[in-house]
């Protein structure tokens, strides 16, 4: 993996090397901080100006992916012309404003309104933790409470979720103070490989910025598409990517970068 603040004119020589390039975008610990708890959507002006002019420039086709419900990510990014995914990508709005989903919602709600009850008694009583109803998925959060009742909580919120699940429709991920379910089928390595499949020239470079492991899921995708990976960490980390970025700023700072080479 190279650094950043020693190669970072490379990554900018290949991203310009390209005629078309598909840039490929998480959100959340990518383009901005994440916010205090994930129900809060708080638009950074600069994020939005910076994919105003990605959508604009010559040649480049961005596309954000989150984990966040699409709805939050229109909110934080309204911006005409772009490809936005939420849910890993089960919901997709394509720039001209066309909704898709990779799954009925009605097929799967039923199995996650029997779960969200019993997720709540979990945490019922517990300070800092967290709930959130995505639509398509459900979501524990336990970073705003003690590591140790979070890690309990989270435990046994694990096993009623694995009571509950029969065949493989749903999975749990797990992350740090972090627990969710959702329909298998919510991978951004799915969703990556439909963009490009669909909605891509096939001539064009690839390029995916994201930070965690459903990120590192679609590194794989984007390399065996002879594609670049770059991991966002302020620290060490174990990853696939061939770059590495600081964080959300050192992310901003780069696509300014990339937005001028392309006038």
């Amino acid at each position: 993996m190279i650094h950043m603040d020693k190669k970072s004119a490379r990554l900018t020589e290949i991203a310009l090397e390209a005629e078309t390039l598909r840039l490929f975008l998480d959100y959340d610990g990518t383009l901005d901080e994440f916010a205090p708890t994930p129900d809060i959507v708080l638009p950074n002006r600069e994020v939005i100006s910076i994919l105003e002019q990605l959508v604009g420039a010559k040649g480049i086709l961005p596309a954000v992916i989150s984990g966040r419900r699409l709805a939050h990510i229109q909110k934080l990014l309204p911006v005409e012309g772009l490809l936005i995914a939420g849910t890993y990508g089960l919901e997709i709005q394509l720039p001209d404003g066309k909704p898709i989903y990779g799954i009925e919602l009605s097929d799967i709600r039923e199995f996650l309104e029997r779960l969200l009850p019993r997720w709540r008694e979990c945490i019922s009583g517990i300070e800092g933790m967290v709930l959130e109803d995505k639509g398509y998925a459900l979501a524990l959060h336990g970073r705003l409470a003690s590591r140790v009742e979070a890690m309990s909580t989270l435990s046994k919120a694990r096993s009623t979720a694995l009571d509950l699940m029969t065949g493989n429709t749903f999975r749990l991920s797990e992350g740090d103070l972090f627990l969710e379910i959702a329909p298998e089928s919510a991978r951004k390595s799915i969703t990556v490989e439909m963009i490009l499949d669909e909605y891509t020239p096939r001539h064009a470079g690839i390029i995916y910025i994201g930070d965690d492991d459903k990120d590192e899921e679609a590194f794989h995708t984007v390399q065996s598409r002879g594609g670049i990976a770059v991991r966002v960490a302020d620290t060490a980390v174990i990853s696939s990517a061939q770059f590495l970025l600081a964080g959300p700023a050192q992310v901003r700072d780069w696509l300014k970068e990339l937005v001028k080479g392309r006038v």
